[in-house]
């Protein structure tokens, strides 16, 4: 009779502790966490060398949605083993190999044209315009007032502002 009690106790306190688990310490996670901290912010990578076959599932047997070109940026949905659901400028979303993939980072132009400068700053001087879809290679961090260091592919260098790019 003891072992009965003892199990059924058991399994009321084991039951317990999985509700605590599941349900009060994610409630209490939320409301201790700061409402900026809820969305997190886009992971973006970009396309290797060699230009990506962008699939609508998980195998090379599935269909082809469309050809990103080299060092294109891409935002980083779900990223698996072997393979990675990403979005395009463009929104298009589809899979592609990880293998693609590439170490570089690379933002494109998003608007009409994007002014990059001298320095990190809206006064300094403007070194070159970069049109629009105009890929350039990411140099460094994004600073705190939303700057970003690139490089064009001719060698020019400067900083552009984040509002003028995606892909950072």
């Amino acid at each position: 009779m003891h072992n009965v009690v003892m199990k059924k106790f058991m399994f009321r306190r084991n039951a317990a502790t999985l509700w605590a688990a599941f349900c009060l310490v994610p409630m209490c996670a939320l409301a201790l966490a700061p409402a900026q901290s809820l969305a997190p912010a886009p992971l973006f990578a970009s396309v290797g060398d060699r230009p990506a076959i962008l699939y609508d599932g998980l195998s090379l047997k599935a269909g082809k949605i469309f050809i990103l070109s080299r060092f294109h940026p891409v935002e980083v949905l779900v990223k698996l083993d072997k393979w990675t659901k990403v979005r395009g400028a463009g929104n298009t979303i589809g899979w592609m190999e990880n293998t693609f993939l590439g170490d570089k980072r690379f933002v494109q132009v998003g608007g009409v044209s994007a002014e990059i400068r001298a320095a990190p700053n809206g006064s300094a001087a403007i070194v070159f315009e970069a049109q629009r879809a105009v890929l350039l290679e990411s140099t460094g961090p994004v600073s705190g007032d939303g700057w970003l260091p690139v490089r064009h592919r001719d060698g020019q260098s400067g900083f552009v502002r984040l509002s003028q790019i995606w892909g950072a």
